[in-house]
């Protein structure tokens, strides 16, 4: 059955939301506080801060380091960072689901805290890059949960934010659609628990990329 579609427009977060990177971006957040030899953050801190744009991710994962020190931290992070990124890979079912969104005529987007740098990177090589009409990361625009990324992709599209949705895996996420105006959808498979998420108005809570397929196919 053919359900009619609610959103127009369908914006994903990437890490943690369709690539499997929350647990790699944790340890090298770690490794470079270590190599600076500031106090490691454990995983909940060093989890919690993803999705954030670098800058201010490393500011929270280490707020006693110096100010002048951040760049060297940043530095340290893409080494570890840029020599393991081969070994991420996107949730089993992701292409599907994107394929399929992309078959009932959505637009897709990307709202996320990497660097331009960094995204195209893992869409260079991924199978991914053509199924995204447009991306925003928070270097060229503003960090989460700011709303700019979300209504830059808006205006480019002119969609409406009744006919646009977020998804996530973070609370940052999940404020970055409340601050645009958008409905959003959480993912517990990701960096945040999904307790966090009960602060807000979700339409739904996926625990996998399954279930968030279906949910999307029926109610998206």
């Amino acid at each position: 059955m053919t359900h009619p579609r609610q959103f127009d427009l369908i914006v994903f977060d990437w890490d943690g939301t369709l690539f499997d990177s929350t647990a790699l971006i944790t340890r090298c957040i770690q490794a470079a506080c270590a190599d600076l030899g500031v106090a490691v953050p454990s995983n909940a801190q060093a989890s919690y801060v993803i999705g954030m744009g670098l800058a201010e991710a490393l500011q929270h994962a280490a707020p006693e380091l110096p100010p002048q020190r951040y760049r060297e931290l940043g530095e340290r992070y893409r080494h570890h960072y840029y020599a393991r990124q081969h070994e991420i890979v996107f949730f089993d079912g992701t292409l599907a689901m994107l394929q399929a969104l992309k078959a009932r005529g959505h637009l897709l987007g990307v709202a996320t805290g990497k660097s331009r740098r960094g995204l195209d990177d893992a869409l260079d090589s991924s199978v991914l890059r053509g199924l995204f009409d447009a991306t925003r990361t928070a270097d060229e625009t503003a960090s989460k949960p700011d709303p700019r990324m979300l209504r830059e992709l808006m205006a480019l599209f002119q969609v409406e934010p009744a006919r646009t949705l977020m998804i996530g895996d973070t609370t940052h996420d999940l404020q970055l659609a409340a601050n645009a105006g958008t409905a959003s959808i959480g993912v517990s498979y990701g960096a945040h628990d999904a307790v966090a998420f009960e602060a807000f108005d979700t339409l739904h809570v996926a625990h996998s990329t399954a279930e968030l397929h279906d949910w999307l196919i029926r109610h998206g």
